[in-house]
């Protein structure tokens, strides 16, 4: 006999049937398939400041400052961080209500229905796996740097990766390994070495802050926001969406400049979410998942916003570094031992940014297999560690090589839009939840609805406009890979779909 909370609304075959929330936490209880309860409110503040902290505020600050808005670029921080408090808050609400790993995919799934729901599932496999091997490409090209300063070694050309004219890039692979080691054996000890590397990370922000001040010209700040400019002409796939389909054109500085740039340096902030993967490994994840998320978004904002001002007040922006501009602005007042310190942080901080993102990968493609639109296999826990071993294990070899073959600049792109859809889906799984299941309890809920999750929605789409139409084309592509994967596997294989034939619920 199946419950009636866990009939489908939409029939046993259709692709809109929704799982419901009762269902989906009953199935964190089956014994192979359940992940170990370990992580704080204070586990999930440091996972998320982790993730956070990382390529945005060490690299992009200098690239947004110098090309896009100047002294300005810290309203941009603040821009973004808008759009991303907007869909925090839709996060919270979900995490908080349906305590189970997978983040958005099971959010959707238990408000929009399956195939929206295995859409994001797969476009969280894209982001994650590709932000995992972004990251430990920039974290390999940091430590080359800094043996090849600091030691005199220089590594071979041919394990420098692609984008240094190489081949493979064996630091970037070995990391991924590492980092794939330690999260099989579980998310306890990978928020010990994050709590480690994040205390490293923080104490370089705040050096950068608290040294910087000192010397600060005040000269550099004038004009706060440069005069507007054109940007440089570039038509086709390499214009950005809004352009070709309505004609505005953005611009670089000025008071449009400052929002060029929000849609920038919004990678700074990707990883938020991830903390939302976490839920079903949260001892109190009512209470704990929103202070987890909100927590760590206000942190890192704060910390961004000040960042800039100081840098941006060290040095002149369109002298800036675009690709170490904190270390940057310290040699240009003649201050090599911070300038250094600050390198050793990055490279760093850059390993847990990493590792939080395979993090997140994982926990998504298991509850995709626990839900059979993905092999079962992949979903059996370690019977000694509680983590989902199989898929961390393959999914890390696939992403180790990947990072050791693939130059990714360009589908770096991807991770922008792929989590700026996420945050469209969970906005609008809350307004249709809130419709569907009154009677749920929350223990966090989103105001003003629906207003915020569409004030969500609206943001999340200005960012997605001012991307690269290539961007849009690329990442059409992987949607409609994913279509086809649905219907010639998941929509069959679904525990869900089948639960009215074998009642394996």
């Amino acid at each position: 006999m199946v419950s009636t909370d866990t009939e489908p609304p939409g029939g046993k075959g259709g692709v809109f049937r929704t799982k419901t929330v009762e269902q989906s936490i009953r199935d964190t209880e089956e014994p192979e398939h359940a992940l170990k309860k370990s992580l704080s409110a204070v586990d999930l503040t440091v996972f998320g400041v982790g993730v956070i902290i990382g390529t945005g505020i060490f690299v992009l600050t200098g690239i947004a400052a110098r090309n896009n808005a100047g002294p300005a670029t810290a309203l941009s921080f603040v821009a973004a961080g808008v759009v991303c408090a907007l869909a925090a808050l839709c996060y919270a609400e979900f995490a908080s209500t349906v305590p189970v790993a997978g983040s958005a995919y099971t959010f959707s799934y238990a408000s929009i229905g399956e195939l929206p729901a295995w859409i994001i599932g797969w476009d969280l496999v894209l982001e994650f796996a590709l932000g995992t091997a972004v990251v430990a490409v920039g974290w390999s090209g940091y430590v080359r740097h800094l043996m090849a300063t600091n030691l005199g070694w220089d590594m071979p050309v041919a394990l420098s990766g692609p984008d240094e004219g190489g081949t493979f890039d064996l630091l970037a692979f070995l990391l991924v390994l590492a980092l794939t080691a330690i999260l099989v054996v579980g998310t306890k000890l990978s928020a010990r070495i994050t709590a480690i590397v994040v205390a490293v990370k923080v104490t370089v922000v705040l050096m950068v802050i608290v040294a910087g001040l000192f010397f600060i010209k005040a000269d550099n700040y004038s004009p706060f926001v440069p005069p507007a400019e054109p940007q440089p002409a570039g038509g086709g796939l390499h214009a950005p969406l809004i352009q070709v389909l309505f004609g505005y054109e953005p611009t670089n500085f000025g008071v449009m400049g400052i929002f060029t740039a929000a849609s920038l340096v919004f990678f700074a902030f990707i990883g938020f979410d991830v903390v939302a993967t976490a839920a079903e490994e949260t001892r109190n994840p009512q209470r704990d998942m929103p202070r987890g998320i909100l927590g760590s978004l206000l942190i890192c904002t704060v910390l961004y916003v000040a960042v800039t001002l100081v840098v941006t007040g060290m040095q002149h922006y369109r002298e800036m570094s675009a690709t170490a501009p904190l270390a940057d602005a310290f040699k240009s007042v003649d201050q090599p031992f911070f300038a250094g310190a600050i390198s050793v942080g990055a490279a760093v901080g850059l390993i847990t940014v990493s590792m939080i993102l395979l993090l997140g990968q994982t926990r998504v493609f298991f509850a995709m297999s626990r839900d059979g639109l993905l092999p079962r296999f992949f979903s059996v826990t370690h019977p000694k560690f509680r983590t989902p071993y199989r898929a961390t294990l393959v999914l890390g070899v696939v992403i180790a090589v990947v990072a050791g073959f693939t130059s990714l600049e360009k589908l770096a792109e991807l991770v922008n839009i792929g989590t700026l859809f996420a945050f469209v889906v969970v906005a609008l799984g809350v307004i249709i939840l809130r419709r569907t299941r009154p009677d749920l309890h929350r223990a966090f809920r989103t105001p003003w609805v629906p207003a915020i999750p569409i004030l969500s929605i609206a943001a999340s789409l200005w960012l997605m406009l001012n991307l690269p139409t290539e961007t849009w084309i690329r990442f059409g592509t992987w949607m409609l890979i994913g279509v086809v994967v649905y219907y010639i596997y998941g929509r069959s294989h679904s525990r869900l779909g089948r639960q009215g034939a074998d009642a394996e619920f």
